[in-house]
């Protein structure tokens, strides 16, 4: 009873008891030691490297899935009366995966339908390398990043015991404690990582099997339309 009533006469107690009860993230880092800091400054890259592929790669394929409604009704009405440079004008003025294939196609024309499907298939695969470009470090990191967290519990671990090995089983709790920070702290920070690499890799996947699916839904239409007859 008595200790409440200092605490709340003296302000300097609960000022020292409520910084004992508060810790800042900084705080948490750092006091993992020379290792823990280490490896969370290694993971802290990752997540920048992570975050800046996944909003690059965000930003250019959603710009990638943007095409006018009416473009293909465009190409198929100046395919049809033989106006084929103004069909790749039109390609060439729109810049989209679809426009380029579609121009791929059209600049085909007059040979066999064979050799048009394999031209745009081979333009397919080279916009489809190019939505991907850098994709697979976010999975390898989503990979990499758990694993790194979890060296840091071994690291610590191997502190703790150490410490406890050398003082003949007399080891303080603030030295046993301190392996024991270094573990969990490297341990969330590389779940922390590797969750937010593998969501937006997932989420890149999905976004970029859309656009595929709409460059394979255009060349099929392009296709068909070489396919009506005259």
């Amino acid at each position: 009873m008595m200790l409440f009533q200092d605490a709340a006469q003296d302000p300097a107690i609960g000022d020292a008891m409520s910084e004992e009860k508060t810790l800042s993230v900084i705080d948490l880092i750092f006091n993992g030691g020379t290792g823990s800091v280490l490896i969370i400054t290694v993971l802290f890259i990752l997540l920048f490297v992570a975050l800046y592929i996944y909003f690059e790669r965000l930003f250019a394929i959603k710009a990638a899935s943007k095409i006018d409604k009416n473009f293909m009704n465009q190409i198929r009405d100046h395919v049809t009366n033989g106006k084929l440079e103004a069909a790749k004008l039109l390609c060439a003025q729109t810049d989209s995966p679809v426009a380029r294939l579609t121009e791929k196609g059209v600049s085909r024309i007059g040979k066999p339908l064979d050799d048009i499907n394999t031209a745009i298939e081979n333009a397919g695969t080279l916009e489809v390398y190019k939505l991907e470009k850098n994709v697979s470090i976010l999975a390898t990191v989503a990979g990499a990043a758990p694993m790194i967290g979890f060296l840091g519990t071994v690291i610590g671990m191997i502190l703790a015991f150490h410490e406890m090995a050398t003082s003949g089983g007399q080891a303080e709790m603030g030295s046993l404690a301190s392996g024991i920070y270094t573990a969990m702290t490297t341990t969330v920070a590389g779940l922390i990582v590797g969750i937010i690499a593998y969501i937006g890799y997932n989420h890149l996947v999905n976004r970029t099997d859309k656009v595929v699916h709409k460059m394979e839904a255009n060349a099929v239409e392009f296709l068909d339309l070489l396919n009506e007859p005259l």
